[in-house]
């Protein structure tokens, strides 16, 4: 698939977050410098009580929570979100820290991105977030880590890699010094993805991911 019927100008994003809300702001202040082509359509939260609705209000962006405790299973979850997502136009969505698993649905093949704070295929799935990721990298004696973008899919932390970005695992580390230096890497690998699926240079093939010339 090449993502080159998809463009917009300025490319219309949800976010979609379960957190702190600090890869929207990240998106947010990238938007606003000019530096992305996009807009934030709209934040979907997966908990009524996290702190990155407050940012998305600070921000001035709608924003809506969809609470996973609400609902008995997965499909219904899913179903709710796909239901919100109908009423908005949207060309792509980012996930920022979602944690809950949502079926996405066919027409959004390849129009979701995830961002994951280690390099997939390593350290990824369920229960594999936050600084449980950085202490696993350190407990397990890498010296690199970093962040990974993807297109997801219907499994945790899965689905076609778009771009991976590196940085140093250093002996004295703590997760949170980790996880400071692996977010500097987030913070530069999501726009940089979303300018490419912006400018029609994404192309997916056989689960891999093609990133095209510029024109």
């Amino acid at each position: 698939m090449n993502t080159q019927g998809l463009i917009r100008s300025p490319l219309r994003l949800a976010v979609l977050i379960s957190g702190s809300g600090t890869t929207l702001e990240n998106l947010a202040t990238q938007i606003a410098a000019g530096k992305l082509p996009a807009k934030i359509e709209l934040v979907i939260a997966s908990r009524p009580d996290i702190y990155g609705l407050q940012r998305a209000a600070k921000l001035g962006l709608q924003n809506v929570v969809v609470n996973r405790r609400g609902f008995s299973s997965v499909h219904s979850f899913s179903a709710a979100i796909n239901s919100i997502l109908e009423q908005h136009p949207v060309d792509l969505v980012c996930m920022g820290g979602f944690l809950s698993l949502w079926e996405i649905p066919q027409e959004f093949t390849n129009r979701v991105m995830n961002i994951h704070p280690a390099l997939l295929p390593k350290y990824g799935g369920k229960g594999m977030h936050g600084l449980t990721v950085h202490q696993a990298v350190i407990d397990a004696g890498e010296t690199r880590s970093g962040c990974t973008v993807h297109f997801a899919d219907n499994q945790y932390d899965h689905g076609p890699i778009i771009l991976q970005r590196t940085c140093s695992v250093k002996p004295e580390d703590t997760a949170d010094t980790l996880a400071a230096r692996v977010f500097k890497q987030e913070c530069i690998a999501y726009p940089e993805a979303i300018r490419l699926f912006a400018t029609g240079r994404l192309r997916v093939s056989d689960h891999f991911v093609y990133i095209l010339p510029e024109k």
